[in-house]
C-alpha cells in the first residue's frame, strides 16, 4: 500500500487539529460562560433530576464531558458538591457528551463545513485581538470551531486506503467477524484509544470515519463507543489523584456507572443494536447496515473515487452513486449517534435510581482515612434560600465552622515549624496547608455569595445590618486563613535558604504562637454565643495589646541581636516576618470581633 510516512504524520496532525480544535472551543466557551458555570453546577439540591439536567447543561454547552467531570471532581475536592450530587451531574455528563457525535454526523457528514472554516477564522480573528476579554472568548470558540471541522475533514482524507490494499482487508476481516469476540475487542480498542487520546469526542470522530470508510460494520462501531464510555473515565480519576478523599469516591463512580452500564447493554448488545438500526431505517436516512454491503460488493478503486470530494470526481457518471454513498455515510453516521445517545439516556433512568447504592459502594471502597479531611459546606446551599431568618441563622453556622478550620489551619502552620525540614512529613503537611488556603478562598466566596442571594429578597433593614456585619466577618476569617498561609510560606522559603533559628529565636516565636492561638480560640468561642458580652471584647482588646507589645519588643531585640552578631541577618528576616504575620493575624481577629459588635448592634 503507497502509505508513507508522510502520510502517517499527516494523520497524526489531522488528530491533533481536531482535539485542538475541540480545546480551544471547550475552553472560549468556558471563559464566556465564566463563573455562571460554576453557579450551575452548584445550584445542586439533593434533587437528582436536576443534577442530571446540570450535567447535560454544562457539558452540552461546554463540549467536554472530561471537563464536566474533572469541574465536578474539584468541586467536590473543594466541599461544594456532595458524593450523591456529583454522580448525578456525571449522570448527566455522560448524556451530554453525545452532542458531539450528533454535530459531527450533521455537519461532518453532510454538510462541508470544512470551507467555512478559512472564513470563520477570518471572523474570528478580530475577536481574538480584541481588548474585551469576552469578545476575545468568542473569537476563541469560533477558532475552535473552525479547527475541529477542519481536523475532522483532513482526518477524513489522510486515513490510509484499506480497501486497496487485500492483505490489510483480510486482516480486518478476521477480526470483525467473530460475533461477541469482536465486540469485546473492539470495545477494549475504543476503550484503549480513548485513554490515549483523551477525548471520547476524538475517539467517536475517529469511530465515525472507520464505519464512514467501511472498514468496520456498524455493530462493532457501535462496540467502539461503548468502550469510549469506559475510557473516558480515566480523565476524573487522573484529575482525583492528588485530591481528597469524596473526589477520589466521585470519579470511582464515574468509573463504576459507564462499567455497569456498558455490561448490562453487553448482554443485550445485538437486540439493542438492531433495534436502533430499525429506527434509523425506518424514521431516519436509510439502513445503516448499508454502506458497509455497499463497500464490500464495489469495486475498492469506484469506493476510493466516492470517498474524494465531487470536484476531483472525473468520471462525472459516479455522481449520483456517490450522493447515494453519502446517504449511506449518514445513515450509518446517524445510528451511531442515535445509539450512543439512547444507551446513555436509558443508562441515567435506570441507574438514577440507585446513586445512594454508588454512594455506599465506592465509600466501602474508598474509606475515611484518619488524617483526611472532608471539606464542605455544612449548613447553607446553592440552591433554593430559606426564609430571610432562617438563612442568616444558617450563614452564622457556617462561619462557626469557617472560623473553626483556620484555627486548624494555625494549628498546622505552627507544626510545620517543629517538623523536620525536607522531610516527607514536611511536604505533605505544607501541602495539606496549601490545600486549607484554597477552601478557605472558596469558602469565601460560597458564604459571600450566598449573603448576595439573601440580599437580593425583601429583608428587614435589622438583617441587612446583619448581612453587612457578616460580610466583614467572611472577609476577615479569610485574611486570617492567608496570614496562616503566609507563615507556612516564610517557613518553606526559611527551609529553602538553609536557614537555622537560635534557640532564642524558636523561644520568641513559641511564645508568639501561644498568644495567636489564644486570640483565635477567643474569637471563634464569641462566633458561637448568641451575643458578645462587653467583657469578651475587653479581653480580646487586651490580648491584641498583649501581642503588639510583645511583637514591637521582639522588633527592637531583633535589631540589637542582628547588630551583636548573635545570628544571621537574613535569619532575623524570616524570624520577623512571622513575628509580623503572627500580629497582622491578631488584628484580623479583632476586626472580626467589631464587625460581630456592629453585627448584633
Amino acid at each position: 500500500m503507497d502509505y508513507s510516512i508522510l502520510d502517517f504524520f499527516k494523520l497524526i496532525g489531522s488528530l491533533g487539529l481536531f482535539l485542538y480544535g475541540m480545546k480551544i472551543m471547550s475552553e472560549g466557551l468556558q471563559k464566556v460562560a465564566g463563573d455562571r458555570l460554576r453557579s450551575i453546577l452548584t445550584v445542586m439540591t439533593k434533587n437528582r433530576l436536576m443534577g442530571v439536567m446540570t450535567g447535560i447543561l454544562v457539558t452540552a454547552l461546554i463540549q467536554s464531558s472530561s471537563a464536566t467531570t474533572v469541574m465536578v471532581v474539584s468541586f467536590v475536592n473543594a466541599g461544594l458538591l456532595s458524593l450523591a450530587q456529583s454522580i448525578t451531574v456525571i449522570m448527566g455528563a455522560n448524556v451530554g457528551t453525545t452532542v458531539t457525535a450528533w454535530i459531527i454526523s450533521i455537519f461532518g457528514f453532510k454538510v462541508n463545513i470544512s470551507v467555512f472554516a478559512i472564513p470563520l477564522i477570518g471572523l474570528s480573528i478580530p475577536l481574538i485581538f480584541s481588548s474585551k476579554s469576552k469578545r476575545k472568548s468568542w473569537g476563541e470558540f469560533i477558532i475552535g470551531f473552525a479547527f475541529l471541522f477542519m481536523g475532522l475533514d483532513f482526518l477524513k482524507n489522510s486515513v490510509p486506503d484499506i480497501k486497496s490494499n487485500p492483505q490489510i482487508l483480510e486482516f480486518l476481516t478476521v477480526y470483525t467477524d467473530m460475533g461477541y469476540a469482536s465486540v469485546f475487542l473492539f470495545l477494549l480498542i475504543g476503550t484503549i484509544l480513548t485513554i490515549v487520546v483523551q477525548s471520547s469526542s476524538a475517539t467517536m470522530a475517529i469511530t465515525l470515519i472507520m464505519c464512514s470508510k467501511g472498514w468496520i460494520s456498524y455493530e462493532i462501531a457501535a462496540a467502539m463507543v461503548l468502550g469510549e464510555n469506559i475510557g473516558t473515565t480515566i480523565t476524573a480519576n487522573l484529575a482525583a489523584i492528588k485530591a481528597n478523599v469524596s473526589a477520589k469516591r466521585a470519579a470511582l463512580g464515574h468509573f463504576m456507572f459507564n462499567i455497569f452500564g456498558v455490561i448490562w447493554l453487553l448482554i443485550l448488545f445485538y437486540p439493542f443494536t438492531s433495534m436502533v438500526s430499525w429506527i434509523v431505517t425506518e424514521f431516519g436516512p436509510g439502513d445503516p447496515s448499508a454502506l458497509m454491503n455497499f463497500v464490500n460488493t464495489t469495486d475498492p478503486a469506484i469506493v476510493n473515487q466516492l470517498s474524494q470530494n465531487a470536484s476531483k470526481i472525473q468520471d462525472q457518471g459516479l455522481l449520483p452513486l456517490k450522493a447515494e454513498f453519502e446517504s449511506m455515510q449518514v445513515s450509518v453516521s446517524y445510528a451511531l449517534s442515535l445509539f450512543h445517545t439512547i444507551f446513555n439516556i436509558t443508562n441515567v433512568l435506570l441507574m438514577i435510581w440507585f446513586v445512594n447504592l454508588y454512594v455506599k459502594i465506592v465509600t466501602r471502597l474508598i474509606p475515611q482515612k484518619q488524617n483526611d479531611e472532608e471539606f464542605q459546606l455544612k449548613y447553607i446551599s446553592s440552591g433554593m434560600l430559606s426564609t430571610g431568618e432562617l438563612s442568616l441563622l444558617q450563614v452564622k453556622k457556617e462561619t462557626i465552622v469557617y472560623a473553626e478550620r483556620t484555627q486548624r489551619m494555625l494549628a498546622m502552620s505552627q507544626s510545620l515549624f517543629y517538623e523536620k525540614e525536607g522531610s516527607e512529613s514536611y511536604s505533605k503537611l505544607y501541602s495539606r496547608i496549601e490545600k486549607y488556603e484554597k477552601i478557605s478562598d472558596r469558602m469565601e466566596l460560597e458564604i459571600a455569595n450566598y449573603l448576595n442571594h439573601i440580599t437580593a429578597n425583601n429583608i428587614s433593614y435589622g438583617s441587612e445590618n446583619q448581612i453587612r456585619g457578616m460580610f466583614k466577618v467572611v472577609d476577615e476569617i479569610e485574611s486570617i486563613g492567608d496570614s496562616c498561609y503566609h507563615m507556612a510560606r516564610t517557613m518553606i522559603r526559611k527551609s529553602e535558604a538553609h536557614v537555622v533559628f537560635t534557640p532564642k529565636i524558636v523561644e520568641n516565636i513559641e511564645q508568639m504562637f501561644k498568644l495567636t492561638t489564644q486570640a483565635l480560640d477567643h474569637m471563634t468561642s464569641i462566633l458561637a454565643q448568641n451575643e458578645m458580652l462587653e467583657s469578651d471584647l475587653n479581653k480580646a482588646y487586651n490580648k491584641e495589646d498583649e501581642i503588639n507589645n510583645f511583637r514591637n519588643q521582639l522588633r527592637n531585640d531583633n535589631i540589637e541581636s542582628v547588630k551583636l552578631g548573635e545570628y544571621e541577618y537574613q535569619a532575623g528576616t524570616f524570624y520577623m516576618d512571622l513575628i509580623s504575620e503572627s500580629e497582622k493575624l491578631g488584628d484580623y481577629v479583632i476586626n472580626v470581633l467589631e464587625a460581630l459588635r456592629e453585627k448584633r448592634r
